[in-house]
């Protein structure tokens, strides 16, 4: 894991996200991490390259890494990428 991203601030982000934005969760495990049956999924940790979730389809827990598709600079990089990610993720998923 890169210094912008320590494990203190892959947590905040993680528990924000599970807490706050759980929907936006699952349509990133479906959208961009190629599962379109998630039911529920969970983010476990996110670093400079992508973020590892994981997601149950069908009663089954199953892991699922999503990748940036660019090497992210900081918390804030990441916050503005996870917002535009979940854009993205509605409109395909109209």
């Amino acid at each position: 894991m890169s210094e912008q991203f320590s494990t203190e601030i892959s947590d905040r982000i993680c528990t924000h996200m599970n807490e706050d934005h759980a929907n936006a969760v699952v349509l990133y495990a479906q959208i961009f991490g190629g599962q379109p049956n998630a039911e529920s999924a969970q983010m476990l940790s996110i670093d400079a390259n992508g973020m590892d979730l994981t997601a149950q389809i069908h009663g089954e827990t199953l892991p699922v890494r999503v990748k940036f598709d660019r090497p992210l600079k900081d918390a804030e990089d990441a916050h503005h990428t996870l917002i535009e990610m979940v854009k993205q993720a509605r409109k395909v998923a109209k």
